[in-house]
């Protein structure tokens, strides 16, 4: 059988439309083309093992699990509530109850085992973790009691210096101290992922060189396509980390992603970073990350008054937070979908998109999370 070309297929559409006596204007061949196209990526997606590498679950309700539904997420790693050990628990103890009360939909994990049964399963993996290590108070042992609460993520710092570090935008930019990295360590013997998304320069530097695993920025852009953004990693962080085969999971968050949200900063423009990623670090070192609900901000309620302005003293100046904060194709719950198909469109093979869509997290998962 002879092989056809995208232009041959397009030219016999063409001909059995003009035989059928269907006017141009109503349906041509290129959209027929489209049309078989997004049917093929549509099918990858549902096949797919889609893990999203950070779920912000604040207000977690109803709409919450209608989202979930129309997502398509095996799985994501989710932000708990960090202030203390005791609000840590609490936190984790109302997901053991929801996950209880709901095990018809959700499935607590904590090894990379459970992601490929909620696959099965046609259920949602949830991943526990922290964007700050500030519950760990002032005691490595609490992080013997986080892991065995279902613990398997932990960021060593936010934004701000605390006991383990310097942050993204803290004014001193010293490393991991002493206790930083006997924390590590012992993350390191559990089997906690150390995560690096809103470390200063140097905290990470550190976490990768005294990390024995490989160590993630789950959720994270890079500072090549947004240059003197505080919580974008260089070229060199990036290749630092995937040389000790961690992964980097792109960010959703608009404003994350380019200074001219709404015009110049698109789905394009996120894929672009995709594409950087994947240039630096290599095909098995991307995944994706939202860093919101999983509706999306818009669908939550966010505002400028109750979103916006509170972030302007929030968060330094650099940071250049902008309104509205979301980029539209991804702030809704098929975001990864959409992205799967800009892929296709730039030639990424099958295999590859679903590497990015979830495998690579579940490789990283295999690799550091223990049994």
């Amino acid at each position: 059988m002879s092989a056809f070309f995208p232009g041959q297929v397009a030219s016999a559409l063409t001909s059995i439309l003009q035989s059928v006596d269907v006017h141009p204007n109503q349906l041509t061949a290129n959209n027929l083309l489209t049309d078989l196209k997004d049917e093929k990526i549509e099918a990858l997606y549902k096949k797919a093992l889609v893990i999203d590498g950070l779920i912000i679950p604040k207000g977690w309700n109803e709409d919450s699990f209608k989202a979930l539904k129309q997502s398509g997420y095996s799985g994501f790693s989710t932000s708990l509530l960090s202030g203390s050990l005791k609000s840590a628990l609490k936190n984790i103890g109302e997901w053991d109850e929801r996950i209880k009360n709901n095990s018809d939909v959700l499935i607590k994990a904590t090894t990379a085992d459970d992601f490929i049964r909620a696959k099965k399963e046609n259920k949602t993996a949830v991943l526990y973790g922290f964007q700050n290590a500030t519950m760990m108070e002032k005691s490595i042992d609490n992080l013997d009691t986080l892991y065995n609460a279902g613990t398997r993520w932990i960021q060593l710092t936010y934004n701000q210096r605390n006991l383990l570090g310097d942050g993204s935008t803290e004014r001193t930019d010293c490393g991991l101290s002493d206790f930083g990295i006997e924390a590590v360590e012992r993350m390191n013997e559990l089997g906690i992922m150390i995560d690096l998304s809103h470390c200063g320069s140097q905290t990470t530097y550190d976490g990768i060189k005294f990390s024995k695993t490989g160590a993630c920025f789950n959720h994270t852009m890079c500072e090549a396509l947004h240059k003197g953004h505080p919580r974008s990693k260089t070229d060199d962080q990036i290749k630092a980390m995937a040389d000790k085969g961690g992964i980097m999971g792109i960010i959703c968050l608009g404003y994350m992603i380019g200074p001219d949200l709404g015009t110049k900063t698109t789905l394009e423009t996120y894929v672009d970073h995709i594409d950087h990623a994947v240039k630096i670090a290599g095909i098995d070192h991307v995944g994706v990350a939202a860093d919101f609900a999983i509706q999306g901000l818009e669908a939550t309620g966010a505002t400028r008054e109750n979103w916006y302005v509170p972030r302007l003293t929030r968060f330094k100046p650099s940071y250049n937070v902008q309104w509205p904060p979301w980029i539209p194709e991804l702030d809704k719950p098929d975001r990864y979908l959409q992205v799967a198909k800009v892929l296709d469109k730039r030639g990424y093979s099958t295999g590859d998109i679903e590497k990015i869509l979830g495998l690579n997290w579940l490789r990283y998962f295999k690799e550091t999370l223990k049994s």
